[in-house]
């Protein structure tokens, strides 16, 4: 695999992880051709939207598996009052991509999160093979000029956890299943299945149409202060079959993230235009 291709599979996967995010809440009226019982569950999701949206930080960990491709753990803590903030450690568990990444001295990585761009530390055998530099930089108007890049670069920019939430308030099959214990804590089950062309929130909607996702499956979990503490979304698109699980807690943690030196940074761009010049 070329180094391009891996370093357009390491902007997508850490998209992907934002992807368990969403842009924020929405002011649409109560689904009334809903029965009164599914209306009861809606009033109970569109409250947990709400106070997830105002909590504006979490810790998260999370699972994601992208067909044959990818597979990677994530753990960190994002804050989304101002557009996706936040830091994560990546560690990739499989895959055909996974496996390229390897063969540059990657298993695992820091990434944060900033309003302009996100950075990626790819290790030390990573940096001896581009120019002695750790820090990989995406700039989101630069991923605007790749293909798809656009609607990458827009999920990066407006993301919240709640994107379950609020997917599931576009489901006409939304049931709650009951209480279960999630993490230690007493929580309420919901679920239904979406169909993205009934997905309300239009930008939310061209970027699930964008990655070729045409349904999801949502799970989630609501404790008791009506914030989501567990999601788990499935999907089948272009790459395969796509799922996703994530664990959120210490809602309201600080988080605060640094932009990396700028002398141990590159730019994604320059690395993408040497390559033209130099695939191997």
């Amino acid at each position: 695999m070329k180094r391009t291709t891996v370093w357009l599979t390491t902007a997508a996967a850490l998209a992907g992880l934002a992807a368990c995010t969403s842009s924020g809440s929405s002011d649409r009226p109560e689904q009334e051709k809903q029965p009164a019982s599914a209306r009861v569950s809606l009033t109970a999701l569109r409250t947990a939207e709400r106070s997830t949206e105002r909590a504006g930080t979490a810790r998260v960990r999370s699972t994601t598996v992208m067909g044959t491709q990818l597979s990677l753990t994530a753990d960190g803590a994002l804050a989304w009052r101002d557009g996706l903030s936040g830091a994560l450690t990546i560690t990739y568990t499989g895959g055909t991509a996974a496996e390229a990444m390897r063969g540059l001295g990657v298993t695992s990585m820091r990434a944060r999160y900033l309003s302009d761009a996100y950075y990626a530390r790819m290790g030390d055998t990573f940096a001896a093979k581009t120019g002695g530099k750790h820090w990989l930089r995406y700039a989101y108007d630069d991923l605007k000029a790749l293909g798809g890049g656009a609607a990458l670069a827009d999920q990066m920019r407006s993301t919240t956890p709640g994107q379950s939430v609020r997917l599931l308030l576009d489901s006409d099959d939304v049931r709650e299943l009951g209480r279960e214990t999630v993490d230690g804590r007493s929580t309420t089950h919901y679920a239904g299945t979406v169909d993205v062309e009934d997905v309300t929130d239009a930008g939310l909607r061209r970027r699930l149409q964008d990655a070729d996702v045409t349904a999801e499956t949502v799970d989630i979990w609501i404790n008791e202060k009506n914030l989501l503490v567990k999601k788990v979304e499935r999907t089948t698109t272009a790459s395969g079959r796509v799922t996703q699980t994530a664990h959120y807690s210490d809602y309201g943690v600080k988080v605060a993230v640094r932009r990396p030196p700028a002398a141990d940074t590159e730019d994604f761009k320059n690395l993408l235009s040497r390559s033209s010049t130099n695939p191997t």
